[in-house]
């Protein structure tokens, strides 16, 4: 009997039921058979030495696919745990998956110890067992039989995980001398695996909990190509260069406070001008598409979160609530704006004329972010959303949502963000009680979603069950200059609060309709997109962005008098910056200003106060001449225009 394999690319091939993956790409190349990892077939990821007993759609998985990489780290996580239990004999193993950037095991190492001063040792062999190009072998198993080897082996992690797992449905997965509980999947051998680094060991609680045993977590990332590894390590040395907590506290644009609390950012003055910067962009490109101003408060009462379904989706992520003299009286800081847009919709009568409305605002909402997961401003628990909320006619959705599209590319390609993707977000397969709503509203909210991406030609990959909880979502994931990547921009397609605030609109035939919301964040959160704006331009911002584009640097006191005139000049003409009145020698003042990445330098001495003109220095490219005030100005604002394109206009 032959089965149909459907590829990426549309076309179809026949092959016996039976064949695998492997044999499908030994049919298609050589090369292409010796460099895949793993394969997707129907959406899941499986063994290369799957039988196929169906037709179905196939894709064949590489180290440049996120999924092969996946594979490829969970196949390095068992090699190191091969590794360490040659090194350290009755060694434990809890969990050890792939992570963004490699993978982790947590063991228990009974008495003995691991320090960095072992990685060497664990990375040579993990190198040795690799260049035995053991296959990865899946091993199906009754839980029975899995409870008494384990059992027999005194190992009290697997088999707590075992009680988790239901009989028909476990699988042990073996390579060389190492055997492991797993579900897979996995590359076929180990001699892909050309490079290895330890990164890091920590201490980790079993299960997550601080009651239970301390486990030790290593971290490792492996490479099929020992360049790449030396590419990585690069990489990493560049990332703590341009790590956006370390040039925050340089740049003295935030700071963090114990005593204000964990994960709550202080925005200092240029932190502040930075911030106010970017809202004036996005305000004046949101005036020319209609957007209307609104401010609400920063608590609300949990009643309106309970009607929203937020409390009972992530009552749990939120601040508790807070209680008040009244009898049974109860607010929130606000987790979401949108609940309160919706009642600044219905605070009056609503005609089809009046649509769309469309409402933004900088809104700061505030969620009980775990401790641990705290980091810098990327992961913070109170953060500024450029929200926005489109109320419209369902006949409107479709160009509303390529309108949003529009203004979240110009928002990119303003700040310089051109490696990106559009990942269209959608409900699970399974998990149906994650949500609220019919199927019909979620299958108009979906389709209206990837219609709009592919009318306006987005590069997109689709994720189930990454949905927000009331509707499907495109979210712009966007690569830095280190190659990692991150959500920032969102829009969203939501038929449920309309329905659950009870929102509606008189129509052209005089009756009552509900409209569709929109959610929208070009930004994302404020907090994040600052912190990989600093990391991706090292805190070379462009002139328009800079939160001090110029510094007046007087050679000697004698002309801070004119220096001050310069200053109050530009002052006028909305250019920023400051006049270093220090008595330092003009050279150290140029090099404090090039390190605090003062775009341009004016250098003010005799022959500039007698001429009523500045010399002009600027940031990694030296002087430029001899200015006049009006000519500088001038040359200011081009200096702005040219890295700033008009929203609406190519």
């Amino acid at each position: 009997m032959m089965i149909s394999v459907t590829l990426p690319d549309g076309s179809k091939r026949e092959y016996e039921n039976g064949a695998t993956p492997m044999d499908v790409a030994l049919s298609i190349s050589e090369g292409l058979a010796r460099n895949v990892l793993a394969a997707k077939v129907d959406g899941q990821v499986v063994d290369l030495n799957t039988p196929l007993e169906k037709s179905v759609e196939l894709q064949l998985l590489t180290w440049n696919d996120t999924e092969g990489k996946s594979t490829f780290w969970h196949s390095s996580a068992h090699l190191m745990a091969e590794a360490l239990e040659v090194l350290y004999p009755g060694v434990k193993f809890w969990v050890g998956p792939p992570v963004e950037n490699g993978f982790y095991y947590d063991i228990d190492t009974g008495e003995k110890s691991i320090s960095s001063d072992d990685f060497k040792m664990i990375e040579d062999k993990m190198l040795e067992l690799a260049r035995q190009k053991n296959e990865f072998k899946r091993i199906p198993i009754t839980k029975a039989d899995a409870l008494k080897y384990f059992g027999d082996k005194g190992d009290e992690y697997k088999l707590d995980l075992l009680s988790g797992l239901e009989d028909g449905n476990i699988t042990l997965y073996q390579q060389g001398n190492f055997t492991d509980l797993c579900r897979g999947p996995h590359i076929p051998n180990t001699g892909f695996i050309k490079a290895a680094k330890i990164m890091n060991a920590a201490a980790a609680y079993f299960k997550g909990d601080q009651n239970n045993k301390m486990l030790t977590r290593i971290y490792g990332v492996t490479f099929p190509k020992a360049k790449e590894l030396e590419e990585y390590l690069t990489l990493l040395e560049e990332a703590k260069r341009r790590d956006h907590r370390k040039l925050g506290a340089e740049l003295e644009f935030f700071t963090f406070s114990e005593k204000v609390g964990k994960g709550l950012p202080l925005w200092l003055p240029k932190g502040a001008m930075l911030r106010e910067r970017l809202e004036n962009f996005l305000k004046k490109a949101q005036l020319r598409s209609g957007y209307l101003p609104v401010v609400t408060p920063h608590i609300g009462s949990k009643a309106l979160y309970v009607t929203s379904g937020h409390w009972e989706k992530y009552g749990e992520d939120s601040f508790q609530p807070i209680k008040t003299p009244e009898e049974g009286e109860e607010f929130m800081l606000k987790p979401m704006n949108c609940p309160h847009h919706c009642e600044i919709y219905k605070s009056k009568p609503r005609s089809y004329r009046d649509l769309p409305l469309r409402l933004a605002e900088f809104g700061t909402v505030y969620r009980y972010e775990q401790s641990g997961e705290l980091h810098g401003l990327t992961r913070v628990r109170g953060f500024t959303q450029d929200d926005a909320h489109i109320f419209c006619a369902n006949d409107q959705v479709e160009a509303e949502f390529m309108k949003v599209i529009d203004l979240v590319l110009y928002v990119f390609k303003s700040l310089g963000f051109d490696d990106y993707s559009a990942q269209v977000s959608l409900r699970s397969k399974e998990k149906s009680s994650k949500y609220i709503g019919s199927d019909e509203d979620w299958d108009k909210a979906e389709s209206a979603i990837i219609k709009a991406a592919d009318e306006k030609g987005l590069k997109t990959v689709v994720e189930y069950g990454e949905a927000a909880f009331y509707g499907p979502k495109l979210d712009f994931m966007v690569k830095d200059a280190l190659g990692r990547k991150w959500q920032l921009g969102t829009i969203q397609v939501d038929y449920q609060l309309p329905n659950r605030f009870e929102l509606e609109y008189t129509g052209a035939d005089n009756q009552k309709h509900r409209p569709v919301m929109i959610h929208r964040a070009p930004f994302g959160s404020m907090e994040r997109f600052i912190a990989i704006l600093i990391e991706n331009t090292a805190g070379n911002f462009p002139f328009w962005l800079s939160p001090e584009q110029i510094a007046v640097l007087p050679i000697s006191e004698k002309y801070e008098d004119y220096a001050n005139d310069v200053f109050l000049s530009l002052q006028e003409n909305d250019i920023r910056g400051y006049v270093d009145h220090r008595s330092e020698k003009i050279g150290r003042k140029i090099r404090d200003a090039e390190v605090a990445k003062v775009p341009l330098m004016l250098i003010i001495g005799e022959k500039e106060a007698a001429e009523g003109k500045i010399s002009l220095r600027k940031k990694g490219e030296g002087d430029l001449g001899s200015f006049t005030i009006d000519e500088f100005v001038a040359f200011a604002k081009t200096e702005i225009n040219k890295n700033i394109p008009t929203f609406g206009k190519n």
